[in-house]
């Protein structure tokens, strides 16, 4: 189950409205309509929001998060995505490092 999927099944689990997570969010509820249906991607922060209100670990929906943007930026690619993925690693890996001295 995708980031998109997790929120909605979760939301209609705790009887939550729409409105209730997107006066949250501080978005309009077309907006959080749009994220949870996949038409919109959530940003980094607005996962903390989501998670306390749906009950959810945080480490795991951004879990979620990320993989759908790797998803959407792989696309058909998938042969290639396995090195790619690699690659983004150890520069990110290397990036954290730096930010650490």
């Amino acid at each position: 189950m995708m980031f998109n999927e997790i929120i909605k099944q979760l939301r209609e689990e705790c009887q939550l409205p729409l409105r209730t997570l997107a006066a949250a969010l501080h978005i309009d509820t077309s907006t959080y309509f749009r994220i949870e249906n996949g038409m919109q991607g959530a940003k980094r922060e607005q996962i903390t929001v989501i998670a306390k209100l749906l009950q959810i670990n945080e480490s795991e929906l951004v879990t979620l998060w990320l993989a759908d943007k790797f998803i959407a930026t792989i696309g058909t690619e998938t042969e290639l995505a396995p090195k790619a993925f690699e690659i983004a690693l150890q520069k990110a890996k290397k990036n954290k490092n730096n930010k650490n001295i």
